[in-house]
């Protein structure tokens, strides 16, 4: 065997701009299309707000505009403004930006100063232009490469910054910007900077109230009473309990970050709960049930935080600052003295949560014997899961690829077995359905440890205590598209939303789209996911191509299938709209046959002609 030369010629020196364009993973970890909330192109419109934050918070600017159209983002802020000799270097210069000096930005959310260069680097056309001390000058960019530079002139505008990019396609393959997704990252920031104004496509997004506004506008049911909410300096709590038993529920934030994965502010705030609880009515209750159904949002504030990925969803820092007590004593003092103090002046509060732990303690004895047999199954199940084809990176490792994590909930073994062959076994699991699941609408949480299917479910997912130790980021539910397929999708949809709707809420689930038509001829194979899309095929290949209809997943062959599971795989996402209650939507969909209901289906029917018949038309 020859061995390979390592010489100098070897040795290849990237530039800022190569390194990020090769490595986009290092820097905004993963790509996607726009259907997933901590897709790369929400990452890019996320670093370019951050700065513009940054201003608003060093008391500079109480507004920013944010415009979307057609792909293309604009960010115009009226904060200082970059300074006019240094605007090139800020958004293209490794190692240069404000950031670096922690007097500035202490407790700053960007990214260092990578996070404008990273958006340069990563768009196709970016533009950037400052107003300060009366002048303007602009730069314009094309993946990374400086193709203009204006001069500083004299300008009556407003002083700020304006950005404005667009994803380069070439990285971003068929992206789309979900407004859904926007606009949930608007509303984090208002509540996170109360007296700042977002203007979006025209929108306003303000909030007086900070994290006691997050709570209030995202509670899905009843409340056993009224939001507590605790502010001091470098922290902020809202906190309340659900009236039905669910499990925790946490919003938490490091520095304007949306941590979804927690981290160890979070963990020191549990800790801290159960802690203040116990001192507070003298009684040794079980952590467990002081917990349970609570819904909570914190946000703190950390000299230098360490996040445990780029992506920044979970910290990992213990200490708020170099010269500051442990994140764990910083949050047990704050609390042990305001929620405390909170109680004593509440009798009535005090008094529903005491109720609300009484009432969960006797939950969980009633279930305890349940739960013991069915986490026994559940590991004996675990050793050989006929059920659950697992991969090798999980949600909770520290892996870069973690993001990626994904579990599709299958029907059937045809299905099953497409999938389970053609996955990327690193990152993709496969959980086999055997028929349709139980209809669990109006049941309580005793069916989940009852019932092997949703026991093992809950497990594969170790989400029974929360989203905290979530083992895969993506929950796609991957069924047929014809009526059983629909069924099973809303049966599972059910059973997260009444059980598990943190699930839901922090944007974790997925329908998993699959074409409905193959059309090729020998040169070309076009996958159609719509009506429209198996016109246009034909159009393009023209002279009779061969049209094959996908009636379930069982009939497209392993090797087909990893196109779709692939870099290209096409996800819906389950989505609660603005103000929709889960109790309304389930009573709608899942309970007794009413005449809304009635009328709805009827006033949605579609009608789908057959094949053959769509043929004949063409």
């Amino acid at each position: 065997m020859s061995e390979t030369k390592y010489t100098e010629d070897n040795i290849r020196s990237l530039d800022w701009k190569e390194h990020i364009r090769l490595r986009p993973g290092m820097y905004i970890g993963k790509l996607g299309d726009g259907s997933s909330p901590d897709d790369g192109i929400y990452i890019l419109l996320k670093e370019v707000i951050d700065n513009s934050i940054d201003e608003f918070v060093m008391g500079s600017g109480k507004t920013i505009e944010v415009a979307i159209k057609d792909g293309v983002v604009t960010v115009r802020d009226y904060g200082r403004g970059i300074p006019l000799g240094k605007l090139v270097d800020v958004v293209s210069k490794m190692n240069t930006g404000a950031k670096y000096d922690s007097k500035a930005f202490k407790k700053s959310v960007g990214l260092n100063g990578v996070g404008t260069k990273a958006v340069n680097a990563l768009s196709s056309h970016f533009k950037v232009q400052a107003v300060r001390d009366g002048e303007t000058k602009f730069a314009t960019f094309e993946t990374g490469a400086l193709i203009e530079e204006s001069a500083p002139e004299a300008s009556s505008l407003r002083k700020g910054t304006k950005v404005q990019f667009t994803p380069d396609p070439s990285i971003f393959v068929n992206y789309k910007f979900r407004s859904e997704y926007v606009e949930k990252m608007l509303w984090n920031y208002v509540y996170l900077n109360p007296g700042l104004t977002i203007m979006f496509n025209g929108e306003k997004y303000y909030s007086e109230n900070g994290l006691k506004d997050l709570l209030s506008d995202n509670i899905n049911g009843e409340i056993m009473h009224d939001i507590i909410h605790l502010k001091g300096e470098d922290i902020e709590i809202a906190l309340t309990h659900a009236e039905r038993s669910q499990s925790e529920q946490y919003y938490s934030f490091v520095n304007g970050q949306h941590t979804t994965q927690g981290g160890t502010h979070q963990s020191a705030l549990r800790e801290a709960l159960v802690r203040t609880i116990r001192d507070f009515y003298g009684k040794n209750y079980d952590a467990a049930d002081i917990r349970q159904s609570v819904i909570c949002a914190v946000s703190v504030k950390v000299i230098e935080p360490v996040f445990e990925s780029q992506t920044k969803t979970k910290l990992g820092s213990n200490d708020i600052g170099p010269d500051g007590p442990t994140l764990r004593t910083f949050v047990n003092d704050f609390l042990k003295n305001n929620l405390d103090n909170f109680l004593h002046r509440n009798a009535d509060v005090a008094e529903a949560i005491q109720k609300k732990i009484v009432r969960a303690e006797r939950e969980r004895k009633e279930l305890s014997g349940i739960q013991k047999l069915a986490r026994e199954r559940a590991k004996k199940a675990n050793l050989h899961n006929k059920k659950l084809r697992d991969c090798k990176i999980h949600y909770t490792d520290k892996d870069e690829r973690h993001s990626e994590t994904t579990l599709f909930i299958t029907e059937g073994d045809s299905a099953s077995g497409s999938i389970t062959k053609s996955r990327d076994v690193k990152t993709q699991a496969v959980f086999s359905l055997k028929g349709k699941p139980l209809n669990c609408y109006g049941l309580t949480k005793k069916v989940v440890y009852e019932n092997e299917e949703f026991n093992l479910l809950q497990a594969a997912l170790n989400i029974e205590d929360g989203l905290e130790n979530l083992r895969y980021n993506n929950v796609v539910i991957a069924t047929d598209a014809d009526v059983d397929g629909m069924h099973i999708r809303l049966l599972l949809i059910t059973f997260f939303l009444q059980f598990f709707p943190e699930l839901v809420q922090e944007r974790h689930l997925y329908i998993l789209q699959t074409p409905l038509f193959r059309v090729r001829n020998k040169k070309e194979t076009i996958y159609c996911y719509s009506e429209e899309e198996r016109r246009a095929a034909i159009l393009k290949l023209g002279s009779k191509p061969e049209i094959t209809r996908f009636k379930g997943l069982g009939e497209i062959s392993p090797d087909e299938f990893k196109h779709f599971i692939g870099e290209e795989i096409r996800l819906e996402p389950v989505l609660l709209g603005p103000g929709q209650k889960i109790e309304d939507i389930l009573a709608f969909y899942m309970g007794k046959n009413t005449p809304e209901r009635q009328e709805f289906i009827i006033d949605n029917l579609r009608v789908e002609k057959d094949t053959e018949e769509n043929l004949k038309e063409v």
